[in-house]
């Protein structure tokens, strides 16, 4: 059957288009055009968009759950998180796991790889860790942590059955490199991240073949005048997605404009939500830390450190949009950007002809006002 959303203004290609039209076929784009030319295709349901914004569904590919729920936790747990984030416009997730032992990080992972199999909104996991930096842990358990070696890292890819999507590494750790090369080999988007990485091994990782920078200026050395470090590396690699948490706490407006203007077209802004996003302020768990929220803020009890957000993706584009980046911009960082980071850009992050039928329906404020997935409203 044939679904059409009318009368938008769409946003997608890098382009706002008025009096726009897009029709699904099931859970595919059919076509997308302007006026009253809709009309001609063939009879379905219609749904007048009134001027509003339609956006392609967002993707987020890092995020750690949400509504009291954690992705570590199980099925029912992931089901309550993606609902939540479902809400506000993610119609696709990667599903990030924090660190844990290998034996348990195998079982999660093959646990996703069951799910995505019969929920295609879950694209696969992202293992956050073990292979971190112990002075940028950040929330993590820092017994757990570890350097890599091959057979952790083939089992962990094994256990996923091709859905791991994502992996973040500190890459001057012993054997660094190596698992890089082997992750990228396995089909794994590699990610520096949490690291103590100087400029010149952040570089060594990309030429390595990592294509990814794990939250951008949380848990790695800043830019200094005299040690660039992994985030100016990152911004110079034209091969290279920055991820971003633009709640204006993680980072400061203003060095999220300088991200947009110094990496053009290559800021994935993503959640790193924690169970409460979507969830009142209090006491939580992340990867076994006790995490208190105060005022939507998440901070280890232990040591008062950053512990994920409380961030969903429809508030982290109106931040960016509130601070000066143009709409396309802003929606192409939760889109389009996100989706070709892992690969996945032929069927997600866009709206043309032959992509999911993904969509939200955006108000004037940028609020969610509308969501579809694989062409159905939810």
């Amino acid at each position: 059957m044939t679904t059409v959303i009318h009368s938008v203004r769409l946003v997608d290609d890098g382009a706002v288009t008025d009096d726009a039209w897009v029709a699904f076929e099931g859970d595919t784009v059919l076509r997308t055009g302007t006026g009253d030319a809709w009309r001609a295709l063939p009879g379905g349901d219609a749904f007048d968009g009134a001027g509003a914004y339609l956006a392609p569904g967002f993707v987020d590919i890092h995020g750690h759950g949400g509504g009291g729920a954690a992705f570590d936790d199980g099925a029912d747990a992931v089901r309550i998180a993606r609902a939540v984030h479902r809400a506000h416009g993610t119609t696709r997730a990667v599903l990030s796991l924090v660190t844990a032992s290998i034996d348990d990080l195998s079982a999660r992972v093959a646990l996703i790889a069951d799910l995505a199999e019969d929920d295609t909104t879950i694209l696969g996991s992202h293992l956050e860790g073990p292979f971190l930096d112990l002075g940028h842990k950040g929330a993590h358990t820092a017994s757990l942590l570890r350097a890599p070696d091959a057979a952790a890292v083939a089992r962990l890819i094994d256990a996923g059955r091709g859905s791991v999507r994502q992996v973040t590494l500190a890459p001057e750790l012993p054997g660094g490199i190596d698992a890089v090369r082997r992750f990228v080999t396995g089909g794994v988007a590699v990610a520096v991240g949490h690291t103590n990485a100087t400029e010149d091994e952040a570089s060594a990782a990309f030429d390595a073949g990592a294509t990814l920078l794990t939250h951008a200026f949380n848990a790695m050395p800043g830019i200094h005048h005299r040690a660039p470090g992994p985030i100016l590396a990152a911004m110079r690699d034209d091969r290279v997605t920055l991820e971003l948490i633009a709640d204006g706490f993680h980072v400061h407006p203003d060095v999220i404009a300088l991200a947009f203007a110094g990496a053009p077209g290559r800021i994935a802004l993503i959640t790193d939500a924690m169970a409460a996003a979507g969830a009142p302020d209090g006491d939580y768990e992340l990867g076994g830390l006790a995490v208190r929220v105060i005022d939507g803020q998440a901070r280890l009890v232990e040591n008062g450190a950053i512990a994920g957000s409380t961030l969903t993706q429809d508030a982290a584009l109106r931040l960016v949009v509130a601070g000066g980046l143009p709409l396309a911009d802003a929606v192409a960082a939760v889109t389009a950007v996100p989706a070709r980071a892992i690969g996945m850009a032929a069927r997600h992050g866009s709206l043309r002809p032959g992509a999911a039928a993904d969509a939200v329906l955006l108000d004037g404020a940028l609020h969610v006002a509308g969501v579809w997935v694989d062409g159905t409203r939810i």
